[in-house]
């Protein structure tokens, strides 16, 4: 079976550009991609600059997606906001992993387990979503954090998992040093995803492990995508092994 997991910094539907906010264009830019799985970071609910809305239920009622997750992170005067997964499958199991270190921002690890059905099939994906910090020593204690977690610790080194997000990696460096030695591998190569207008930085990732192959994965490039957020969309086509 073949699905396409999509993750995106939405930067609350805010463009990165002309700093409106227009989520219709998020909504656009995911529909053009067509993926099965969606992983959201800065997603709002309740928040002034987006109109209070609640934009997980939002872009999953707009994209039809019958299956959704939401995870408060950081709290503002109104509002909040965080990650999200939107799903065309069943999400069975929900879960947080605090990611927050002393004296930084409040982080957490979104992981949800989904039930992949076709034909007569059914099989278990492990996903994460995360959105690390911005400090090279923060990352490093993130993933050894969310690594170490019962949730992940339990799964069979066979079962179908991906970490997927924005890893605020700069240098693209940060998955060889906790993830690889965990049996992880990176789902691509140093994909430029940030700033979305002129992509200098590999910001967003995946990294896969188990029953489970990459066929192919980029940037979403289109002129929207640019506009839409300051992060572009990262795509990813992977094929579970039988």
């Amino acid at each position: 079976m073949q699905f396409r997991v999509l993750t995106y910094n939405v930067h609350k539907g805010i463009g990165g550009i002309d700093r409106r906010y227009r989520p219709e264009r998020i909504m656009a830019v995911v529909e053009h991609y067509v993926p099965d799985i969606v992983l959201l970071q800065e997603v709002d609910d309740g928040v002034p600059r987006s109109h209070f809305h609640c934009q997980v239920d939002l872009f999953a009622d707009a994209l039809g997606f019958d299956h959704r997750a939401y995870q408060k992170n950081v709290s503002l005067k109104v509002g909040c906001y965080g990650n999200a997964i939107l799903s065309r499958f069943p999400i069975e199991i929900l879960g947080s992993i605090d990611l927050t270190l002393p004296y930084k921002k409040r982080r957490q690890a979104l992981v949800a387990s989904v039930h992949l059905r076709w034909e007569h099939h059914n099989r278990t994906l492990v996903l994460t979503n995360v959105h690390l910090g911005l400090s090279g020593y923060e990352r490093k204690q993130q993933l050894l954090r969310l690594l170490d977690h019962e949730f992940l610790r339990h799964h069979h080194r066979q079962t179908p998992m991906i970490i997927g997000g924005d890893y605020n990696d700069v240098w693209g460096m940060l998955g060889n040093h906790s993830l690889v030695p965990a049996g992880f591998t990176c789902a691509a190569g140093r994909i430029r995803t940030f700033p979305a207008a002129l992509p200098l930085r590999p910001l967003d990732r995946f990294f896969v492990r188990g029953n489970l192959n990459v066929d192919h994965v980029f940037a979403g490039h289109s002129n929207l995508a640019r506009q839409a957020s300051d992060h572009l969309p990262l795509i990813g086509d992977f094929v579970l092994i039988e």
